[in-house]
Formats: structure tokens, C-alpha cells, sequence
């Protein structure tokens, strides 16, 4: 008995192979309910008018997988080594041991745009970074392991902004958590 119950707990203390952002289900949940509230909405008003037919249907419920689309989050995966990002248009990944450019996209809701030496780019909002510490470790670490074997040679700044940033958050959640602030 002894026996079973060593690798059962060695099991539990290990890490996990892979990180998945732990928000995305509920993310996804409120990104469904916009298009449901407008189709929903929309289509009462059209029966309440009497003009309600097949094909006006067909054309809001069309519009409203066109507004899911635009509101559901990319689900974000990492491992040893790599990152994932997976959207509607399918997934892409790069290896994070292998970057050789960070940059931010955009001014008001900036994305990180990651490049790896083997052709592979994403694009993701720093956001589930900073709520996801165990993705963010991950990509930390295998940036650093670029950063040693030489590939990134654009973007350490940015990725130290954006460290500076979360250590930032977890020190103040520490703070509060313990009373002190």
C-alpha cells in the first residue's frame, strides 16, 4: 500500500505538460451571449411587426454567428517550449525557446505579436498573460532560453515591460491578500 500511494503523490506535486488559460470557458459564455441577446431581441421585434419569415430568420441568425465570431476569445495553450493560440481560422504556435522577435501591435488594445525562427507567429492579448501565471511562466521561460542561445534579438524590452507589469499585479494581490494594503 505504501507503494501506490509514492508515484500517486509524485503525480499530484508535478506539473501539468501543458497551461490552458483558465478564463477562456467563461470568456466564451459571455461572448455567446451577445449574439444570442441580439438574435433573440431582434427576432421578437420582427415577429411582434408581423414581417418574421424563413429567410429573415436564416439572415439574423447568420448575423448572429457573425457577431460570436468577432466577440470569441482565442484560447491560449503553452508547454515546455511553445505557445498556442487557437481561434476561429485555426491554430497557430511558436516555439518560445526559439523567439526572435516580440513587439506590441496596436496602440489602445494592444496584442503581443511573437515570431520564432522556424517561420511560426501569433498574435495574442497580453491580458491572458497576466491573468494566467502559469502561461506566462512558461512563455517567460522559454524566452529566457532565447535570450541565452541568442535567437531574440528583438523585443527583450518588451517582454520586461510586460514582466515589470505582472510581477507588479502578483505583488499587490499579495499585499491585499495579507492585509497590508
Amino acid at each position: 500500500m505504501g507503494r501506490r500511494t509514492a508515484p500517486v503523490a509524485a503525480a499530484q506535486t508535478r506539473r501539468p505538460d501543458t497551461a490552458v488559460d483558465r478564463h477562456w470557458r467563461a470568456d466564451a459564455r459571455r461572448a455567446l451571449r451577445y449574439p444570442l441577446a441580439f438574435v433573440g431581441l431582434i427576432m421578437m421585434l420582427d415577429w411582434g411587426a408581423g414581417s418574421l419569415t424563413l429567410p429573415r430568420a436564416g439572415l439574423w441568425t447568420g448575423l448572429g454567428v457573425a457577431i460570436l465570431a468577432v466577440f470569441l476569445p482565442s484560447r491560449v495553450t503553452a508547454g515546455d517550449g511553445w505557445l498556442a493560440v487557437r481561434g476561429l481560422m485555426g491554430e497557430r504556435r511558436v516555439r518560445t525557446d526559439a523567439l526572435i522577435t516580440v513587439r506590441r501591435c496596436g496602440v489602445i488594445a494592444s496584442d503581443l505579436v511573437l515570431r520564432d525562427a522556424h517561420g511560426g507567429w501569433l498574435e495574442l492579448d497580453p491580458h491572458v498573460l497576466e491573468t494566467n501565471p502559469l502561461l506566462w511562466h512558461l512563455l517567460d521561460a522559454g524566452a529566457r532560453r532565447s535570450l541565452e542561445r541568442g535567437t531574440l534579438r528583438h523585443g527583450g524590452q518588451v517582454l520586461q515591460a510586460l514582466a515589470e507589469r505582472i510581477d507588479g499585479q502578483e505583488a499587490r494581490a499579495v499585499f491585499r491578500a495579507s492585509g497590508l494594503r
